[in-house]
């Protein structure tokens, strides 16, 4: 009697991974028949597109000017603190404990002006970057769309792709779409 019942315990089993199976697979197929047989897939390559675009080019050149100019004060003062640092070493024996200890207590203020400064520059920049990427966003997005419109394109890819052949890749398109605008 026990193995009549472990009998039908494996073939209960077995017709239950049978049918997982099936529908695992009906599951995975399912999308691929929701496309007609002649469906249009394209890939867009939205890294290049943002680093090669003009209006990427322009971007950054924006972001280069804007931030130009505070760049090279924390350029600076990093070059007055290395001044202050290597006189202090060269000279430090000569000069008394006072005017050594105010002098690297000079040197401690300036780095951590230094150190707030380039922080408050990175957070300055990268919140401008990140609204000059969101803007070129829309534009590559836009162009996007009119690509597929235009050639009917049932599918456009990007990011989340882990491979592409040249066939569908339609980033040269968007950019010479870019280029014109």
């Amino acid at each position: 009697m026990t193995t009549a019942i472990a009998y039908l315990h494996r073939t209960d089993r077995a017709g239950a991974r049978r049918l997982a199976v099936a529908v695992l697979c009906a599951c995975w197929l399912w999308p691929l028949s929701a496309f007609p047989a002649e469906s249009r897939i394209g890939y867009v390559n939205t890294a290049k597109v943002i680093d090669e675009a003009p209006q990427g080019v322009a971007a950054l050149k924006k972001l280069e000017t804007e931030f130009g100019p505070r760049d090279k004060e924390l350029v600076a003062l990093q070059g007055k603190i290395r001044t202050l640092e290597d006189e202090l070493q060269r000279s430090g024996t000569a000069m008394n404990d006072t005017d050594r200890r105010n002098r690297e207590r000079e040197i401690l203020a300036l780095k951590r002006e230094l150190k707030r400064a380039t922080q408050e520059f990175r957070e300055d920049y990268n919140l401008r970057r990140n609204e000059e990427l969101a803007a070129l966003q829309q534009i590559v997005r836009k162009a996007v769309t009119e690509i597929a419109r235009q050639e009917k394109y049932d599918l456009v890819l990007h990011e989340g792709a882990i491979f592409a052949s040249e066939a569908v890749d339609i980033t040269d398109k968007v950019l010479k779409k870019l280029g014109k605008q």
